[in-house]
């Protein structure tokens, strides 16, 4: 499995205890299979290079979780973001897709309470799938192999997000009357 992670340093031996706990998957070293996706997280920082690592990952002799967008997947997410006990602590790799609350700021509304659990999982299961691969232990990080990085060119940074941000309006529009919908059920 091909996988990259953007970031401001070649990353050849990466730490599974550096991610946030609250991630959509808790914490883990995140990865993407998708290259295009992947330059959608570059950023730009003063005096930085941006790179984008490339890695390969074997999953034999690996315990693997895959999720995909249904309520084991929701329930998981929110009990990561909530601060709740790793329900796949025990997985040396989980393999899922990206909560779009994530990826496009929705403004906290999926995790505001305001909505019930369907209704929320409806708006986080709503637009394009992208997945993420997130490296859970020391045994899933040992079967990840660096295998060189790039510096990505500033304006190919901000071709990237220019691109997000034009995806992220369209989706906002749609998903607001995906919203009005929900709220008339």
């Amino acid at each position: 499995m091909k996988l990259y992670h953007t970031g401001f340093d070649e990353i050849k031996n990466p730490d599974i205890h550096r991610g946030r706990k609250n991630a959509d998957f808790g914490r883990g070293f995140y990865l993407s299979p998708d290259i295009d996706f992947s330059y959608r997280w570059a950023e730009v920082r003063k005096d930085c290079d941006t790179y984008i690592n490339t890695y390969e990952l074997s999953l034999e002799d690996l315990k693997v979780k895959e999720l995909s967008r249904d309520e084991e997947w929701f329930e998981y997410v929110f009990a990561n973001r909530n601060g709740k006990e790793d329900m796949y602590a025990d997985c040396d790799v989980i393999i899922g897709p990206i909560a779009n609350d994530t990826i496009y700021d929705l403004f906290g509304i999926t995790t505001s309470g305001f909505l019930s659990n369907d209704q929320a999982l409806k708006i986080l299961t709503y637009g394009p799938v992208y997945m993420q691969v997130a490296i859970k232990t020391e045994k899933g990080a040992s079967a990840l192999k660096f295998t060189g990085a790039e510096v990505i060119e500033k304006q190919s940074v901000e071709d990237s997000l220019n691109k997000l941000k034009s995806e992220e309006e369209k989706y906002l529009k749609e998903l607001s009357e995906l919203i009005e919908e929900i709220m008339d059920e």
